[in-house]
């Protein structure tokens, strides 16, 4: 099967074909080139999919992506990005070992293709020539031929008529002659011109049309070999990738088979746990009974029966703000019990002794009042202090220690806190190491360096860790108060005025007072977090401030023993000060002598509060 034998008058049909077979390689290729323009745009998309989606640095999203289906997410986003990687590996192999192979071989085949037909019109040509001087010997040789033919008429003619001279008849027979011998160049001529177009056109035919007929069927064939192999190429490209899409795939499976709803739970414990205990149960109001209880006008019970008591919410009172006192009251007086106090002894109740006192009662407020004037107050700022910290909060700026927090988060934040010093302390003394060992080298090599030059920046770095080794001491001491790690409040203060001794420019002491007696948590805060390491006249004036003055006297109902903390022993019927009523948690700060101050349980005592004293300067 050749084309040479096949289709030796099919020249035009060749040329034609042979262009559609170059112009379906083209639409070929635009084909793939599209293809890659789409892998290309679709991994772009995928990635700007995944990036959308990502957490953001410094962000709230980033902490949401601790839990087990969130980092699912996040693995699955991950996944994808490698996704959108193999669409641009299947774009980048389509345009290498397709698109640019392609190209270059359609110039070359066009250049082939046209060297074929200009061969093939080459010859054309030239049969084509020779055909035009066989017509034209042939019509020479007819020409002749009756050119002669009319010249023997004409001598014969000639000859025939007697009335011709012998001059005309021999000048005919010569022409005639002439015509003859004309007639048999012209016959010779076209002989030989017709035996060498019969064997040119033999060799057109037989030989030239085959081998070039024959060359443009072996540059077709390669081309339709060529598209094959493409086409294989383009599966085998996407073929290439799918273990490593299957993989992704598999990842984005086991992230998924990670998912613990359990872990994530506890996640949200950790979370939102504040460390405060559920409240009790509300007592019984029972408004059958009168209110046996005999106290003057001005009495604590009366005070806060008129509802003037701070509110409690769900058995968590507000905690108190210690005004300025002198700090060995102030240590004292922080230590304060961390429960709620005791009742009063069954056995000892005062209706079962006649003629006793009345246990205070208080008059109770329904829980929806409570709860509306405790989501509705507003922290009270005794002090100095007091009130930086008020107005940073309002500004918006979280204290130091995160005393603004619940409990549990608290600690987690202070724990964050200390490690991210921990790693700045690494980070400087690494820093401080390679100075080191730069100094020394410029010592052994002074060519290389002055090693003075490094002084003040190796001074900076020892600076610096000294200041981060403070300040995570500072962290590290709220942590430890937080976690109950420390002895009580008192040593704790000890402990932060070894930080004032030391030659640093600030140390934060640790925040104090911002619970309640009983412990629990109050968003107030008494003191600022901030204070300067060396002494001030502010601190003067605080070492000097006087105790605070009796608003009133009260009588022990019982006998009650201080063990706690903060809390004073008193003997049944005994008289004491009242330096602080009861702000609504259960306690009535009372005083004995300058010395001895603290708390008792309210319902223990039967306060009398004196309008002319409160807010006096001199004991009652």
């Amino acid at each position: 099967m050749s084309w040479g034998t096949e289709l030796w008058d099919q020249f035009d049909n060749l040329e034609k074909h042979t262009q559609w077979g170059i112009d379906i390689l083209e639409k070929y290729i635009k084909f793939v080139k599209e293809r890659t323009e789409i892998e290309l745009s679709y991994a772009k998309q995928l990635r700007n999919l995944s990036k959308k989606y990502q957490p953001k640095k410094n962000s709230k999203e980033e902490e949401e992506y601790r839990y087990t289906a969130c980092k699912a997410f996040l693995s699955t986003l991950n996944e994808m990005n490698d996704y959108a990687g193999q669409h641009e590996v299947v774009s980048e192999n389509l345009t290498s070992q397709i698109l640019a192979g392609l190209a270059r071989y359609v110039q070359e085949l066009k250049q082939e293709r046209k060297s074929h037909f200009h061969d093939g019109r080459k010859a054309q040509q030239h049969i084509e020539t020779c055909w035009k001087q066989l017509e034209s010997s042939k019509r020479r040789f007819e020409r002749d031929c009756k050119e002669a033919d009319r010249a023997q008429q004409y001598f014969e003619k000639m000859d025939a008529d007697i009335n011709v001279t012998k001059a005309d008849v021999e000048k005919a027979r010569q022409q005639a002659q002439v015509r003859h011998q004309m007639a048999e160049d012209s016959k010779a001529d076209y002989s030989s011109i017709l035996q060498k177009f019969n064997h040119e056109q033999r060799e057109y035919y037989h030989t030239h049309i085959p081998h070039i007929f024959q060359k443009i069927q072996e540059m077709e064939e390669r081309r339709i070999v060529r598209l094959g192999e493409s086409m294989k190429t383009y599966a085998e490209v996407d073929r290439q990738v799918i273990p490593i899409i299957g993989k992704c795939l598999d990842g984005i499976v086991k992230a998924a088979e990670c998912i613990d709803e359990k872990t994530d739970s506890q996640l949200v414990i950790e979370a939102y746990k504040s460390g405060f205990e559920p409240p009790g149960d509300i007592e019984f109001e029972d408004y059958t009974q009168p209110m046996k209880r005999t106290v003057s006008e001005n009495s604590l019970s009366n005070s806060r029966g008129e509802g003037k008591a701070e509110p409690k919410f769900g058995g968590k009172p507000k905690g108190k703000l210690w005004p300025f006192i002198k700090k060995n009251k102030l240590m004292s007086l922080l230590t304060s019990p961390h429960q709620p106090p005791p009742p009063p002894p069954a056995s000892a109740s005062p209706s079962a002794v006649p003629n006793g006192p009345q246990s205070p009662k208080q008059q109770k407020e329904p829980l929806s009042h409570r709860f509306n004037e405790f989501m509705t107050s507003k922290p009270k700022i005794h002090c100095f202090r007091s009130l930086k910290r008020g107005l940073s909060l309002k500004l918006g700026a979280a204290p130091e220690d995160f005393s603004n927090l619940p409990p549990e988060q608290r600690r987690k934040k202070l724990q964050q806190k200390v490690d991210e010093l921990n790693r700045e302390i690494q980070k400087e003394m690494d820093q401080r190491e390679a100075i080191t060992k730069m100094k020394d080298v410029y010592l052994k090599n002074p060519q290389m360096g002055d090693p003075a030059s490094l002084d003040h920046k190796l001074t900076e770095v020892i600076q610096n860790i000294d200041k981060l080794r403070l300040e995570a001491q500072k962290f590290e001491a709220w942590l430890a108060e937080v976690e109950g790690r420390l002895p009580a409040r008192g040593e704790q203060r000890r402990q932060s005025g070894l930080y004032d001794a030391q030659p640093a420019p600030a140390v934060n002491n640790c925040a104090q007072a911002r619970e309640s007696p009983d412990g629990s948590y109050t968003e107030e805060q008494s003191q600022e977090s901030e204070v300067k390491v060396l002494a001030t006249d502010f601190d003067d004036e605080f070492d000097d401030e006087e105790p605070l003055p009796a608003i009133g006297t009260c009588k022990a109902l019982y006998t009650f023993d201080g063990q706690n903390e903060g809390t004073i022993s008193v003997v049944e019927g005994e008289t004491l000060y009242v330096i602080e009523e009861d702000k609504g948690d259960g306690w009535t700060r009372i005083r004995r002598n300058e010395d001895e101050e603290g708390y008792v349980p309210t319902s223990y005592v039967e306060v009398y509060l004196d309008k002319n004293a409160k807010g006096a300067k001199t004991y009652i």
